[in-house]
């Protein structure tokens, strides 16, 4: 499955965020928001495998460097417990406008309790889902060691964390210590996973559990036996994308609008569908003779890039058509064709650089078509595929007279 990872810059409480967007062929079934840990970033292992974990399973992925992390802006020392609670709230309104509100909200470490904060605040979330998480965020001071006393005395201290310097100001400890997550957690009113080892040296068991009081059902627990608190194995970190992704078909996807446009236009097999989305500028959702697909403009074009272009799926016929004709004669031929692989772009050129063109003014539409063709192959082998690639049918297509014709149906 091909998985579309995409850098995002964002808004957020002190300057700009990064984020990036992991998103499934098609139409995502749901859109998930992701916290990080702790001084972690949103590229840390367990998140980059839960995203593509989750991805699997068709449901997008946002994640995101807090404040004076990673790769965005502003000063760690001036965050604090709150200011993410913020930034969690400007990244899902950055969710609601360019892409979908989050269904499902995720945190890992410090990051949970954030999400378990953030989380009522978010109308759209269905399903709020924790990893190892504190019960409380005052939990996180046990970091700082010996360093809280100077915090406290003289307004500041460099702490070191996870082998880098932080400086940590008293505004932080004051805020850790002053929120209510018991209350938080009560109303939540919102389905509940809490994932947590029970050998977890960094935050134990014991948060879990108290977590798990707090709440009101629905509310489910699931011990990661074994697992370490940064999830850094990666078997660990897949089954906990499998686990969320089980458990949260159950909550997204349901109560969605029914589509203000029905079309009158009756399909039939082999018969392709195109509707114009209600979401998004130029989205457009396609059946394709019973397969779901989804089509869009990339953001240079005022798009929201959530599918290939109309472009794109041109080259892909093409590419797929070429790839396919290669094979049926190589079977057909007994060929050792161990692997096939079409690279396609598409440009517009001056009709007067084209030497072989009837063309003479103007511009004109260019396919470069490159082929990777693995196995042990002769050079004449070789170029005879090479000439089998012009034969594939949508490639004649765009070769031959094509009439295409339009009419209206009454709706």
């Amino acid at each position: 499955m091909s998985v579309r990872s995409e850098k995002i810059m964002f808004t957020g409480t002190q300057g700009k965020l990064a984020a990036r967007l992991d998103r499934p062929p098609g139409t995502p079934r749901a859109c998930a928001l992701f916290a990080h840990c702790f001084t972690c970033s949103k590229d840390v292992f367990a998140a980059a495998r839960i995203a593509e974990g989750l991805t699997a399973h068709g449901i997008a992925v946002f994640r995101f460097d807090f404040t004076g992390l990673g790769a965005s802006e502003g000063d760690f020392a001036n965050t604090n417990f709150t200011s993410n609670i913020a930034d969690l709230l400007k990244a899902a309104d950055h969710m609601r406008q360019k892409l979908s509100a989050p269904e499902i909200i995720i945190g890992h470490s410090l990051g949970g309790a954030a999400v378990l904060a953030a989380a009522g605040e978010i109308p759209e979330v269905k399903a709020v889902a924790t990893i190892a998480a504190p019960y409380d965020p005052g939990h996180v001071a046990d970091n700082f060691g010996d360093h809280i006393r100077e915090i406290k005395e003289k307004g500041e201290a460099e702490v070191t964390l996870a082998g880098r310097p932080f400086r940590i100001q008293k505004q932080f400890l004051d805020d850790i210590e002053s929120q209510d997550q018991k209350t938080r957690i009560a109303g939540l009113r919102k389905a509940l996973l809490i994932l947590h080892a029970p050998t977890d040296e960094i935050v134990g068991i014991d948060n879990a559990s108290n977590i798990f009081i707090a709440a009101k059902h629905p509310k489910s627990f699931v011990s990661l036996d074994n697992a370490d608190h940064l999830l850094t194995r990666r078997a660990d970190a897949e089954y906990a994308a499998d686990l969320l992704a089980a458990w949260a078909s159950r909550y997204i996807g349901v109560s969605r609008p029914e589509p203000a446009f029905r079309p009158a236009l009756k399909t039939g097999a082999g018969d392709t569908l195109v509707i114009k989305s209600e979401t998004g500028k130029f989205t457009c959702n396609m059946d394709a003779n019973g397969h779901d697909l989804i089509a869009d403009e990339p953001l240079d074009y005022g798009g929201d890039n959530l599918g290939p272009s109309p472009y794109d799926l041109l080259l892909s016929s093409l590419g797929s058509c070429t790839a396919m004709t290669i094979k049926m004669y190589a079977d057909r031929k007994k060929l050792p064709v161990t692997g096939i692989a079409v690279k396609l772009q598409h440009d517009k050129i001056h009709a007067e650089d084209c030497d072989d063109c009837e063309t003479k003014a103007g511009k004109i539409d260019r396919i470069e078509r490159e082929l990777e063709i693995a196995g042990d192959l002769t050079e004449e082998q070789r170029q005879r595929l090479l000439e089998i690639a012009d034969m594939c049918p949508v490639h004649r297509t765009l070769h031959s007279e094509i009439k295409v014709e339009t009419r209206l149906t009454k709706g």
